[in-house]
């Protein structure tokens, strides 16, 4: 029996300016053979984070997942001059939930140039 007591977060840094990315546009799918289920589509609050977390208790199940960030529009709110079509546009991260009873950190260090995540705690 798997337990329901996980989460999955996710926290984004804007490494062009040193702060959190405010505003940033998200969406979170579930992965099922070819398919990609739209879950969830928000924006990060002031601190780069989402209120509560993406998915929590009986939401969160084993399973394949993606996150999209929507890097190059953030930016551009931001007034950075960005070439057309922009290096970074929407940055996919597909990740593997294995176990739902753990908590599942997604973090990304995002510039114009660059994006780097990896498992947070």
């Amino acid at each position: 029996m798997t337990s329901t007591t996980g989460k999955l977060t996710t926290h984004v840094l804007d490494t062009m300016h040193g702060a959190p990315a405010a505003g940033m546009t998200l969406r979170l799918y579930r992965l099922e053979a070819e398919q990609a289920q739209l879950l969830k589509s928000l924006s990060l609050n002031h601190d780069g984070r989402v209120d509560g977390p993406l998915l929590a208790g009986p939401e969160l199940l084993p399973g394949r997942y993606r996150l999209v960030f929507g890097v190059a529009d953030y930016f551009k709110s931001l007034g950075v001059a960005l070439p057309e079509p922009a290096f970074l546009d929407q940055v996919p991260l597909d990740f593997g939930i294995a176990d739902a009873g753990l908590h599942y950190h997604v973090p990304l260090l995002a510039s114009p140039w660059s994006y780097s995540t990896y498992r947070g705690s």
